[in-house]
């Protein structure tokens, strides 16, 4: 087992860069993936990795190893998924990403029982506004808002959200409230986006009656925190295109207004990722169904004000 922890370590210091964060992610110190590379290194011969004072890059031979190291690792995890779905005893580990509001409303809270239900199986969740690379950092499940497009992955979709367009009265009567969307370019509305490295949509889709039509909108400042924005919209800073269930307290207590309703953003899908061989694994399909139909129920409870 020494061996195979080190041929892990090792695929994960490739993935994420350095032995800091490879460390964090396998929850052992940097110390202790640094030995179990120079054990690594001592056993095959060769160097595999060159060093410099921020990121660990594969050499020659840590590149050729990686292809079959990576391998070795996906055979012996669909082995014990195989095993587990014979003996009816789901275990392991499941990586789990979201972005932050959704995370923290809808999928945090539901770890914990998750795992009274399936104690076997540990959850590591991570919480990100920002794109993450499924694939290269080893992620299971990826609960997303948006538009998805990597062919390499696999979707279940969990429900089509209703967005909306809202603003704090305290803005609405400083710069008033549009009737239409060109207003939002024409009248030059502080429109906060969403924004951060790999994101695609700068620009807000409305549903006009002819359609779909983009609009380019523009404010004086941006985040990668969805939460962040909500916080700028309530103290009245600017116009924000939400999630309906994300803002729908504040909305119900007038803290936020709902402006151009008769030509909404469109929805968003609210959905699943995963790699296509991850469905093979029972844990994974548990979590997903799981996390489907609490999702479902939590979203529908907080646009019914509960």
């Amino acid at each position: 087992m020494a061996y195979l922890d080190n041929i892990a370590v090792f695929v994960r210091v490739v993935e994420l860069g350095n032995l800091s964060a490879a460390g964090r992610d396998m929850r052992i110190s940097p110390a202790v993936a640094s030995n179990r590379i120079k054990e690594l290194e001592k056993h095959l011969g060769v160097r595999l990795f060159n060093r410099t004072t921020r990121q660990l890059m594969p050499t020659e031979h840590g590149t050729v190893f990686y292809g079959g190291a990576k391998q070795v690792l996906e055979a012996i995890t669909e082995a014990e998924a195989a095993v587990s779905a014979l003996s009816g005893q789901p275990r392991g580990t499941i990586r789990v990403t979201a972005p932050l509001g959704l995370g923290r409303r809808l999928v945090a809270s539901g770890i914990p029982d998750f795992h009274d239900k399936y104690p076997d199986i540990e959850v590591r969740l991570r919480l990100s506004d920002h794109n993450v690379d499924i694939m290269k950092e080893g992620i299971d499940v990826a609960f997303r808002l948006g538009i998805i497009e990597d062919s390499s992955l696999r979707m279940r979709g969990i429900m089509e959200c209703e967005r909306v367009l809202v603003a704090a009265p305290k803005y609405l009567e400083a710069r008033g409230e549009p009737m239409e969307p060109q207003e939002l370019i024409g009248k030059k509305h502080d429109c906060l986006m969403l924004r951060y490295s790999g994101a695609r949509e700068y620009v807000w889709t409305l549903q006009t009656p002819t359609g779909p039509q983009k609009f380019e909108v523009h404010g004086p400042y941006d985040t990668d925190d969805g939460d962040v924005l909500t916080g700028w919209a309530l103290s009245g800073r600017g116009i924000i295109n939400k999630p309906r269930f994300e803002v729908e307290p504040f909305i119900r207590d007038r803290r936020l207004k709902v402006i151009l309703s008769s030509t909404p953003p469109t929805p968003v899908q609210f959905a699943a990722v995963y790699p296509h061989k991850k469905l093979q694994d029972p844990k994974v399909r548990l979590l997903l169904d799981f996390m489907a139909e609490r999702c479902q129920r939590l979203i529908n409870d907080l646009l019914a004000g509960k």
